[in-house]
């Protein structure tokens, strides 16, 4: 299903958006906020996206590609993964370029999701982000609310780091 807002267009991601992946999942900042280590191997990232489609085939996950509808430059993708049928629930997450935070495509593509997520049934979403994110904002902004602290939750560059939980019930 494709999603379109204002300025953006949302396809499910393919296996020939792997080399547009491939930035994201080898920058160690971006990796950092989803708490694992950066993708130094293009072949490994096509074969992460090749896993995401199975997913996507599968009914357990959706992926897609978050482009610029006038350009068609490739700002990141959204995800929902952990689909959950029997509850209706789901986790989501998104990343957008670097260079282009602060413009409100993750707000917008975000939104986009939630209309979604609720036309297709699904009554609650999660997230989990490293607390002090922009990205707490951007979920108290569409109306997410705190659910827990995760203290320590995370093991990355020597350090234990914290999460904050959010949910929708939409």
């Amino acid at each position: 299903m494709i999603l379109e807002t204002a300025r953006l267009t949302l396809a499910p991601l393919t296996v020939e958006d792997a080399p547009r992946v491939y930035p994201f999942l080898s920058d160690a900042e971006v990796m950092s906020n989803l708490d694992q280590e950066p993708i130094e191997d293009p072949d490994e990232v096509t074969s992460r996206v090749a896993a995401q489609v199975a997913e996507m085939a599968a009914g357990d996950a959706v992926y897609w590609a978050i482009r610029h509808t006038n350009s068609g430059l490739f700002l990141g993708y959204c995800e929902f993964i952990d689909i959950d049928r029997r509850h209706d629930r789901a986790e989501i997450r998104f990343v957008i370029a670097r260079d282009n935070w602060g413009r409100g495509f993750g707000y917008e593509a975000v939104s986009a999701l939630l209309a979604n997520a609720a036309s297709s049934g699904l009554k609650s979403l999660v997230a989990s982000v490293h607390i002090g994110d922009q990205a707490e904002r951007l979920l108290e902004k569409l109306g997410f609310k705190p659910e827990g602290y995760l203290k320590g939750a995370v093991h990355r560059d020597g350090e234990r780091r914290d999460r904050r939980l959010y949910a929708l019930v939409l």
